[in-house]
């Protein structure tokens, strides 16, 4: 940390009121998803890693990395994600605040509920209870995702769902649903919904587009597609919006250097490849599980979980017929078993994760000293809150639920087949 930067000072300005409220004598500074966006700008053409913290393991050596490159990080979970993994959005950042207060952890760290799904109109009521709860719990960042509604769906959910969002809070939204190579978004529907959103005073820290990406581990040859990234987020420049990139797992470090260097992209989704890495899987420079012939994840030997707990999992996986993908589902009913491990197998675990992370932030992202920049932001704003990054440009009187419905008509509303993936 530079020398320069009072510390306590951030700490004691740059914690939200719900952080604040929830760890009153913690050392540990967890901040809005807005400061860690504005520290990845102030740093130009990089980006930080959003880890998705589906055990123990991730999180501790995800934050480890963090430390050791002076990144900002994000913590996250995805909705879905709290069905199969022990971590989820009420008890997430208790975790984090309790590493980082053991570990003496410095760096910004937002703890964001990723993919806050919202599938039909019926889902608002319970999204309505459900978002002031994890906020109570914690969470600093969500991201809404409404992308399987039509565009005027879309919007008029996220405008919905903001009553209920701190205005201090880490915003993304989305549009298109991430499942690869149709229906990708275009400047039309993006802006549709960046410019709804403005009219009525919101601006969104990020936008999440399917721009070609795949949840999951990547298996197909185009991917990401960076130049209608780029042409998106010129678009939407005006309005302040950042890009989020789902679906990084996978990817090739030159894919992501250059999604650095030409979008305005500043938070990159990372799962899958985590949870391979901690468990000691075979995988290649870009993070995709290496299969044998007979389409079996390679375990490579005094790496990750013990070799009898890695013969458990597989015999486990095998009795629910889960191969593949379906291998995140394990987290959940096998946490016990992997956090009852020797402590020397638990380290190994975590340092696998912090190599891979740091090599990642620093060499592809590069996210290094990020952190510093996020405390200089929060001492030039006196504030946990770092306000919006734009003004209101568009009319309310041409953004009304009715003028939206009429303008969503002409929009490309092709949204491809149906997707089930994860970052």
């Amino acid at each position: 940390m530079s020398s320069t930067i009072d510390f306590a000072k951030v700490l004691e300005i740059g914690r939200p009121p719900n952080i604040q409220k929830l760890f009153p004598h913690s050392k540990a500074l967890l901040v809005s998803g807005k400061v860690v966006d504005r520290a990845l700008i102030a740093k130009g053409g990089a980006m930080t890693m959003a880890a998705n913290g589906r055990n123990y393991f991730v999180i501790r050596g995800v934050l480890m990395a963090a430390q050791r490159a002076n990144s900002a990080i994000i913590i996250e979970i995805a909705r879905s994600e709290c069905n199969y993994c022990g971590v989820n959005f009420w008890n997430m950042a208790r975790i984090v605040d309790a590493l980082c207060n053991e570990m003496g952890i410095t760096i910004p760290v937002a703890i964001h509920a990723d993919h806050y799904g919202i599938k039909q109109e019926s889902d608002l009521p319970e999204a309505k209870v459900d978002i002031p709860s994890i906020f109570d719990a914690g969470i600093t960042s969500i991201a809404v995702d409404a992308s399987h509604m039509l565009d005027d769906k879309n919007l008029l959910a996220n405008l919905e769902l903001n009553a209920v969002i701190p205005d201090w809070a880490g915003l993304e939204t989305e549009v298109g649903e991430i499942k690869g190579e149709q229906g990708l978004s275009t400047v039309d529907d993006a802006s549709f919904l960046i410019k709804g959103l403005n009219a009525h005073g919101i601006c969104p820290d990020w936008i999440a587009l399917n721009n070609g990406s795949t949840h999951g581990l990547e298996a197909s040859g185009q991917g990401i597609q960076v130049p209608l990234t780029g042409e998106i987020h010129k678009a939407l420049a005006p309005y302040g919006t950042s890009g989020a990139q789902h679906g990084t797992s996978g990817n090739s470090s030159d894919k992501l250097r250059s999604i650095c260097k030409e979008t305005a992209t500043t938070k990159a989704n990372v799962a899958t490849a985590l949870q391979m890495v901690a468990w000691g899987l075979e995988v290649n420079d870009d993070g995709n599980a290496i299969m044998d012939d007979s389409g079996k994840f390679i375990k490579l030997k005094n790496e990750g979980v013990s070799e009898e707990m890695w013969q458990h999992i597989v015999a486990y996986a095998d009795e629910q017929g889960w191969n593949g993908g379906d291998y995140k589902k394990l987290n959940l009913p096998l946490a016990n078993k992997l956090l009852g491990q020797p402590a020397a197998i638990r380290s190994r675990m975590c340092k696998r994760v912090e190599d891979f992370t740091y090599n990642m932030l620093v060499n592809v992202f590069s996210a290094e000293n990020s952190a510093d920049l996020a405390k200089e932001a929060i001492l030039e704003a006196g504030s946990h809150d770092l306000g919006a990054k734009a003004e209101r440009i568009e009319d309310p009187v041409e953004w009304t639920k009715e003028k939206i419905i009429e303008r969503a008509k002409g929009l490309d509303t092709d949204r491809g087949p149906e997707g089930d993936f994860d970052d």
